[in-house]
């Protein structure tokens, strides 16, 4: 059966209104432009919210070769993919923003149960991967910017594409760098950033500003279907967080280096730990556990199967088929992302 082996999915491209996915030519060797479709939905659970779309599977993985969605799967194999887990926990996507994205914030778990009836709120984490000229990221409030001054701007946003971002502190990032973010906390992902988003599986966006770029933005876009006073506590003005971070590196041995991008230091509902090959051979031990080429080639092997992999390549490994497999390469890096 198809989860007795590392389980690998068709191309997820997603819609979203924001235009971007010219840098997934080099990361996924095709020929991507510019476009609707900038995100890559990395072996997801998740529904997309897009206003007006009536495609119940968009956002949601589908199996290579089998054609049958991750979703089905699971409610057929759970325990043979995903063990004594109830859910898959984690959502990781790859995206390229051609334009800054509208300032945002995320709820928590408490807010998405209260209001989503759902047990998962948003917080994120961006791994960046390659960037244009001029990539930034806006990322918590200035110091000292009041309730009122952000209603202001919201009101604003009608007519200014950048009275909202002028609240905003901002960086440049460089290629490598690893961003946390907490639910509740404003932020934008400039243009210019080609990112690996880890994050809670979930799809909820409150962003208060009208304009993505050309688009404007319906309110039911704005605000998931709340009045504006309940979604707006989705943003906590004071809350912030260093950035970028700063990766542990771990033991090192036999040809592989592991870091420890994103771990409980900062969060407990995901983990990200970067392998970076030297020759050596990794063991694929983590059952439930999404795994991308970032950079390099290698090759999984083991009980029979052999498979050659390369950058923007992805798979997971199902529970049953942990210990069971492992990889080699040559300056090759595997991120693994789980909960």
């Amino acid at each position: 059966m198809f989860y007795n082996y590392p389980i690998f999915f068709e191309k997820n491209r997603v819609f979203r209104v924001y235009k971007g996915g010219k840098l997934f030519a080099d990361f996924f060797g095709d020929d991507s432009e510019d476009g609707n479709y900038p995100e890559e939905w990395v072996v997801s659970c998740v529904h997309a919210l897009n206003e007006g779309s009536t495609d119940e599977h968009e956002g949601i993985s589908k199996i290579l070769d089998g054609g049958m969605y991750l979703t089905d799967a699971l409610s057929q194999y759970k325990k043979e993919i995903l063990g004594d887990r109830e859910k898959l926990e984690v959502l990781t996507k790859i995206l390229d923003s051609a334009i800054r994205l509208p300032v945002q914030a995320h709820p928590d778990k408490a807010f998405s149960k209260k209001y989503f009836n759902s047990c998962y709120g948003k917080e994120e984490s961006w791994f960046i991967l390659a960037k244009r000229p001029n990539a930034k990221i806006f990322y918590g409030f200035k110091k000292g910017v009041t309730e009122e001054q952000f209603a202001n701007a919201i009101a604003e946003s009608d007519n200014s594409t950048t009275v909202m971002e002028d609240l905003l502190e901002w960086f440049e990032p460089e290629i490598g760098d690893v961003v946390y973010i907490p639910a509740k906390m404003v932020h934008a992902i400039g243009a210019g950033c080609l990112l690996l988003e880890v994050q809670e599986p979930s799809d909820f966006t409150i962003q208060p500003e009208r304009w993505c770029g050309e688009y404007r933005l319906s309110d039911n876009e704005m605000y998931l279907g709340l009045d504006k006073k309940t979604a707006l506590e989705c943003f906590d003005l004071g809350k912030t967080y260093p950035a970028p971070v700063k990766p542990v590196e771990l033991e090192s041995a036999d040809g592989i280096q592991y870091e420890s991008m994103i771990d409980e230091r900062m969060t407990t509902s995901f983990a990200v730990r970067k392998v970076i090959f030297n020759g050596g051979e990794f063991k694929l031990d983590k059952g439930a556990c999404i795994y991308v080429v970032t950079d390099g080639n290698g090759k999984i092997i083991g009980d029979g199967y052999e498979k050659e992999i390369k950058k923007g390549d992805y798979f997971l490994m199902p529970e049953v088929a942990k210990d069971k497999f492992t990889v080699t390469g040559d300056k090759m890096t595997l991120v693994e992302c789980y909960k």
